[in-house]
């Protein structure tokens, strides 16, 4: 081979493995593996005792992640219809609960509280009495696909007392007293 050929040749590898290099770069530290799933912790879990109809299930839920995560829907077999709840106050000023669009986001090192007469997970149409000291096994599906799993046990609680009243809202009755 002359010279120049071999001048060519060398010039052309040389060039295609910088090129190459540089579509080689390592992935960004930023990148998070994590799932959502992995990301979540949840404390003081519990479910409020019924003999039928109606319950609902409280804690924290803490996001240790470093991007916001968002529960999208819960599962149970203590209940064949689970919805993710928030109370607001109506037209009226009355304060009512109802389905949460999108579900309960969780930003980056947040903690979500799931409390009578706030946030919370509905369970409508029992299986059976939901009664003090049953451990409620709950399923929490996340944006990205993933789920947690958690127990809660049940405790007697005489507030948050839940009435449908219509369009997908229920009222309330905040009272301590169980009527």
């Amino acid at each position: 081979m002359n010279a120049r050929l071999r001048l060519t040749a060398a010039l052309s590898g040389g060039i295609l493995a910088l090129a190459l290099a540089g579509c080689s770069s390592p992935e960004p530290a930023s990148v998070s593996t994590t799932t959502a799933a992995e990301a979540v912790t949840i404390d003081d879990a519990w479910v409020k005792t019924a003999e039928s109809g109606m319950s609902a299930a409280f804690g924290e839920i803490e996001n240790t992640g470093d991007a916001d995560i968002t529960v999208v829907s819960a599962t149970s077999a203590a209940s064949p219809m689970l919805e993710l709840h928030e109370t607001v106050e109506n037209e009226s000023g009355e304060m009512v609960m109802r389905e949460k669009t999108g579900g309960f986001t969780i930003a980056a090192g947040e903690t979500l509280e799931l409390t009578p007469g706030g946030n919370h997970i509905m369970l409508m149409g029992l299986e059976a009495p939901v009664v003090a000291g049953d451990e409620v096994a709950f399923t929490l599906t996340f944006d990205d696909g993933s789920t947690f799993e958690f127990t809660a046990p049940a405790k007697d609680y005489s507030g948050a007392n839940e009435n449908y009243v219509g369009d997908g809202e229920m009222d309330m009755d905040m009272g301590g007293d169980g009527e």
